[in-house]
């Protein structure tokens, strides 16, 4: 049986998950990561994007909108800038922040502001695409 690792998934208003799992993939900067037992010590920016969490055959999935993730070989914790089950997302709310996104992207003053609209907008059509 292999090893499992702790993860706790923390949003500003609360604790919402914090358990163990087999492996929890997460929305990095430079793309998505999965982390098991034993992984390098390692603290990394998160992106909007899904948390996937598999533990004995069960795939739990979060949006989050952004945050940081502090990882060692022993536990991964994850302080989102928001956190949502995905069974809770309301498919009407994602298309509005799609939508917000891409009037963001258009209504930017600068490059790095356009850049960054358009990552998150990229970012929340790939989450609307896993539904």
């Amino acid at each position: 049986m292999a090893e499992k690792i702790s993860f706790d998934l923390v949003s500003p208003e609360k604790l919402l998950l914090s358990g163990r799992a087999d492996m929890v993939t997460v929305p990095g900067t430079e793309g998505y990561m999965g982390v098991m037992a034993g992984h390098a010590a390692t603290v990394t920016t998160l992106r909007a994007g899904m948390i996937d969490v598999s533990s004995d055959g069960k795939d739990d999935r979060y949006f989050i909108r952004g945050g940081f993730a502090e990882i060692n070989a022993t536990k991964i914790t994850v302080l989102a800038d928001e956190a949502i089950p995905m069974s809770d997302l309301d498919l009407a709310v994602l298309d509005q922040r799609i939508a917000d996104a891409a009037e963001d992207e258009i209504a930017a003053k600068s490059d790095s502001e356009r850049q960054r609209a358009a990552q998150y907008l990229e970012d929340l059509k790939l989450v609307r695409a896993a539904f």
